[in-house]
């Protein structure tokens, strides 16, 4: 049933509705996200104007999805997406078949959905693709209601989305009660990383000033206020447009001397209504909204006409709402008013006629709602089985949030009754486990308690090394070595468990740096493997942390071996993560321990293929593929590097993946000095590792500084850096050494610019983080040793340019990274040998050598920053980067040197010179080559510079030229 026309106009409103719809649709470039997340208090006119805003874009041809959160918790995994599709599939009409027939496989998809070993990211992905499938073409506005009721996963593919991940045109506009966000509320922290998005706006919706309150209770009643009634209702509103109107009507009506609470407002008008339309609204505030027709129909059992007549009144009224998907309270205030109204022997039979009317009805059952009206019903024996029916329903679809809270609301159903027949152990380990997954490790480890007090609570051995899990996982990692330890020296300890137990804590020793003990644990846990039938998962963990520890520990090859051996173990064993886990172990120790790169690469791209076999393609392949860019990137090979991320991209990749997927990106971006593609993927990776990722702290960290050194915003590196070497307690050498070259690299470039002082103390400590890692390195590997000794050379050369940078620490760095052949940071030192021997006039023909050197490599690259640095430099000293060419020629010389012109490009920019001379735009051919828009115009600058032309005209007719030749 839909409801009547409001009245009422929308005022003081106009710039806000044009400012949302403008960042909706107006701002967002095509493939891009954009949202808008509306806060304030209940009443202030958020839905008011989520549906004006909603109807406005309809009308410029949107595809737009309305949907609300639930009241009642974490009711149901990505409900307010499932209502707004079966809404929008209820409104469309028989001409859009094709739209209609992808919004029910959307629907059917749901209904089909099955635990596995892709996880809650493979679900994510078929909601994208399936959204892009029903936007068709078409911007997709996503519109939610009561976002402070939402549940986890919803909250997760918002994130998903907004970080870029889907491909489609997708707009976001949310509301959310601000009084909703006070204390650890989950969506305050996903508000504050999404504010890091360019693309993301959360805007506060104040209440009306005085003026625009007169304004509007004035067009309600009809006529002009007096001063007196004007103050009143300005003063008993405070601005809250739902209260002035409530108000206003009652000063239309004639309705003197009612109380000046809003609480009497309410119930005055509910006790105005009929005798059915009062129990209609009841009824609706006791349900869970929204109420269907059919369901209100068998809770208050009154005949079809009078309860369409009772139903009409309170809409009529302005208490009730009414839509084809149901009735809801026009305001959720008037349910919180009504609370305390019924008796309570009124609201559970109210409760229990929802959950018989539930159970009866045909079809699928909404377990969560169940368990709530079982609950409030006072039946907890019938409100039992629904909640663990609900709990089990959210771990199909990957929601273990939900599954949490549905768990512990079992819990307390069978903790509030006599004997149930339950097993309370079961219930509270897997209570436990789903705490556990969805990060609230506290809880998770208060549950394992519990069990541990209960009579056949599981095995000593068994529930130490859970304990062990669950502390590793909330960072307590003394603690969960201390449990592993009991777990090993255990009385009923089996053979299996200590061989779990020594694998994991292999894990952890190695997480903590701690190599040799984490070798020593992984031989024991090898040899207990042995012994235990089907310990591929132990031997693949242990053989990991071996592996490692002996790369680390002088003895690269036995490292190697042992990664070999567990691939081997995986494969034979077939079980698909172990596989994939043993591939990414051995693809991570080529790249990075060991160095050797274009094996390293070899493996990953090999193991992605394989993973792919198995059905693992979005999570385990997507993160083999960001080791194989990685490795790509480091060779030189980056326009290579760049199909392998378009490949990547396609899984729509979630987490942990898209988190090591775009670092990886961003990687690219900073060499081409794309700023804002780089930006972009930073904040989509910041905004993801919301709540965890310590791990990826100094990459991102490394990336923040690397672009604003290339935006001279030498500060925010220098920022970038210290927080990296404060907040991090990472043991691995490169990395800390590739951060403090960066930090140092920011000092020296500051004083070069004078964008800003140079701090002594930020040198000096830098200088020491330096000797120290020079310390740690000398018990590593060769292979670590050796990269290492790359970037302290870079370090020691770039102290020296504080000062009188010498030419000789730059010669040094340079015949480090050659002999490593990693040509981005030999080309970097090179321009710096050359800058210092420039600065001293003297050796200029090495100079100029070097800088025509550097400056084939930069252009091979395609790494724009490093190349106009090259450029500047070469202009001031007046060098010559070209080896002219003797004039004159035969006939045929055009051609060749067309085809020299045309050699000078890299892989990627052929590709994008001959998408140009099709006529396409930067933004098809960014489609086309899944590249962004920037990066495709980076891409046309560069290929403009190289063939010496000025137009797209130019550059097409080179690539004509030669074809025909």
């Amino acid at each position: 049933m839909a409801s009547d026309v409001d009245t009422a106009p929308l005022v003081g409103r106009t710039e806000l509705l044009q400012t949302v719809r403008s960042a909706l649709l107006g701002d967002a470039a095509h493939g891009q996200t954009a949202a808008v997340f509306l806060t304030g208090e209940s009443g202030v006119g958020k839905t008011r104007l989520l549906g004006e805003v909603g109807d406005r874009l309809r009308a410029q041809g949107a595809v737009v999805l309305t949907g609300s959160c639930l009241d009642i918790g974490d009711a149901s995994p990505l409900h307010p997406l499932l209502q707004a599709l079966r809404r929008f599939d209820a409104d469309l009409s028989t001409s859009h078949a094709r739209t209609s027939s992808a919004v029910r496989g959307l629907l059917q998809m749901f209904a089909d959905e099955t635990a596995g070993p892709d996880g809650a990211g493979a679900l994510l992905e078929r909601v994208s693709r399936g959204l892009h499938l029903i936007a068709e073409g078409r911007p997709l506005v996503l519109i939610l209601d009561d976002l402070q009721w939402v549940d986890r996963s919803t909250r997760q593919l918002l994130l998903y989305l907004l970080a870029g991940l889907g491909d489609l045109q997708l707009s976001v506009l949310a509301a959310v009660r601000a009084e909703s966000l006070q204390g650890v509320h989950p969506l305050r922290r996903v508000l504050t990383e999404l504010r890091r998005l360019r693309t993301v706006r959360v805007l506060d919706l104040a209440p009306l000033g005085r003026a625009d309150t007169e304004k509007l209770a004035a067009a309600v009643v009809g006529r002009t206020l007096s001063a007196e009634a004007a103050e009143q209702v300005w003063q008993r509103s405070g601005g809250n447009p739902f209260v002035i109107e409530e108000l206003a009507r009652d000063l239309r009506d004639g309705r003197d001397g009612l109380s000046e609470t809003l609480r009497e407002i309410f119930l005055d008008r509910v006790d105005a209504l009929p005798q059915h339309a009062h129990a209609v609204v009841h009824a609706v505030a006791a349900g869970v909204e929204p109420v269907q027709h059919w369901l209100l129909a068998e809770v208050l059992r009154l005949p079809e006409e009078e309860l369409i007549d009772a139903a009409r009144a309170a809409v009529a009224h302005r208490l009730l709402v009414g839509a084809d998907d149901g009735y809801r309270l026009r305001h959720r205030l008037v349910a919180e008013v009504l609370a305390h109204e019924l008796l309570p022997a009124e609201r559970s039979g109210l409760h229990r006629r929802y959950a018989e009317a539930l159970t009866a009805a045909p079809g699928e059952l909404h377990q969560a709602r169940l368990a709530h009206h079982w609950r409030l019903a006072g039946e907890p024996a019938r409100a039992l089985p629904a909640a663990v029916a609900a709990a089990q329903e959210a771990e199909r679809l990957h929601g273990y949030a939900e599954a949490h809270r549905h768990w512990s609301a079992a819990l307390q159903l069978a903790a509030d009754q006599g004997p149930l027949a339950v097993d309370r152990v079961e219930l509270l380990e897997n209570a436990a486990e789903a705490a556990h997954h969805c990060g609230e490790h506290a809880r998770a480890l208060a549950l394992l308690e519990e069990v541990a007090a209960l009579p056949g609570g599981g095995a000593p051995s068994a529930l130490h090394i859970r304990r062990a899990r669950y502390l590793a996982a909330a960072g307590r990692s003394a603690l969960a070595e201390e449990e592993y330890q009991r777990a090993l020296t255990a009385a009923d300890c089996s053979p299996r468990d200590r061989a779990t137990a020594a694998a994991r804590l292999a894990e952890l020793l190695l997480h903590l740096g701690r190599y040799a003990d984490a070798g020593q644990r992984a031989r024991e846990a090898l040899a207990l493997a042995a012994d235990v039938e089907g310990s591929a998962t132990e031997v693949v963990l242990a053989s990991s942390a071996l592996g490692f520890s002996d790369a680390y520990l002088e003895d690269p090859d036995a490292g190697l071996a042992v990664m070999r051996d567990a691939l081997d173990t995986a494969e034979r064993a077939g079980q698909p993560e172990d596989v994939a886990c043993a591939y990414l172990h051995l693809a991570e120790l080529l790249t990075g321990p060991l160095n050797i790169l274009e094996e390293g690469v070899v493996v990953a791209r090999r193991g992605a293929e394989r993973v792919a076999e198995l059905g693992l393609g979005r999570t385990w392949e997507t993160r083999l593929l960001a080791v194989a860019i990685n490795g790509l990137f480091r060779v030189g090979q980056w326009a290579e590097a760049e199909k392998v991320v378009a490949t990547a991209l396609r899984h729509r990749p979630s987490g942990a993946d898209a988190v090591e997927l775009l670092l990886a990106r961003c990687r690219l971006s900073v060499g081409y000095g794309d700023i804002d593609a780089g930006s972009r993927d930073l904040d989509a990776v910041a905004t993801l590792l919301a709540g965890g990722g310590a791990r990826h702290v100094i990459p991102l960290l490394t990336l923040r500084a690397g672009l604003a050194m290339w935006e001279g915003r030498h500060d925010v590196a220098r920022l970038a850096v210290q927080r990296g070497l404060t907040e991090s307690r990472s043991d691995d050498v490169t990395i800390l050494s590739a951060l403090i070259w960066h930090g140092l690299r920011a000092e020296a470039e500051a004083h070069t610019s004078r964008t800003m002082a140079v701090d002594p103390t930020v040198v000096r400590r830098l200088r020491d983080m330096a000797d120290r890692v020079a310390r740690k390195s000398v018990g590593a590997a060769r292979p670590v040793r050796s990269v290492v000794a790359g970037f302290l050379a870079l370090c020691a050369a770039e102290v020296s340019r504080l000062d009188s940078s010498d030419p000789d620490l730059w010669a040094a760095s340079v015949a480090e990274w050659d002999r490593r052949h990693h040509p981005y940071p030999a080309a970097y030192s090179r321009l710096r040998q050359a800058e210092a021997l420039l600065a001293r006039r003297s050796r200029l023909a090495t100079a100029g050598k070097l800088l025509r050197e550097a400056y084939r490599v930069a252009q091979g690259l395609g790494a724009v920053p490093l190349t106009s640095e090259i450029r500047e430099l070469a202009g001031r000293a007046r060098v010559s980067l070209e080896e002219r060419e003797p004039l004159g020629g035969t006939r045929g010389a055009p051609a060749e040197a067309s085809d020299d012109e045309l050699a000078a490009l890299t892989a990627r920019e052929r590709e994008v010179l001959a998408l140009v001379a099709e006529g396409l735009t930067n933004k098809e051919i960014g489609q086309r080559l899944f590249i962004s828009e920037r990066t495709i115009g980076v891409h046309v600058s560069h290929i403009f510079d190289k063939l010496q032309v000025r137009t797209r005209v130019q550059a097409s007719a080179i690539q004509l030229r030669n074809l025909r030749g």
